[in-house]
């Protein structure tokens, strides 16, 4: 009932057209982990169609090695980042949710609730 009601919140929405229309041929997956600290691979990774970010992996001040492109950002909802230079208008967001306390999460920030 609680995912039924949530989902009766949100709006009907589909990927962005410029999305939908790239084949994915080249797809990278970036982590959190800060392995690429150091590592001056932000132009390689940049060259990618599809650039999806996990958690909170940030991107300002470290874009010489991780880039500064990101299409998607994956994270539940305690790893997305707060910062909102994290969050470029042309990326997409996605939340990972499987906890309760994420649909909790997720029907205050539709409802612009205090959590």
């Amino acid at each position: 009932d609680k995912l039924k009601n949530l989902l009766e919140l949100l709006p009907d929405y589909d990927l962005p057209e410029d999305l939908k229309s790239k084949h994915c041929k080249r797809c990278v997956v970036v982590g959190s982990g800060g392995i690429l600290h150091g590592s001056e691979l932000g132009h390689l990774l940049n060259q990618f169609d599809i650039v999806i970010r996990l958690n909170d992996a940030p991107v300002q001040g470290f874009t010489d090695h991780v880039g500064n492109k990101t299409t998607i950002r994956m994270t539940y909802p305690e790893g997305a980042p707060l910062s909102e230079h994290e969050y470029p208008p042309a990326s997409l967001f996605v939340a990972v949710l499987f906890k309760s306390v994420d649909f909790d999460w997720l029907q205050a920030m539709v409802k612009n609730e205090t959590l």
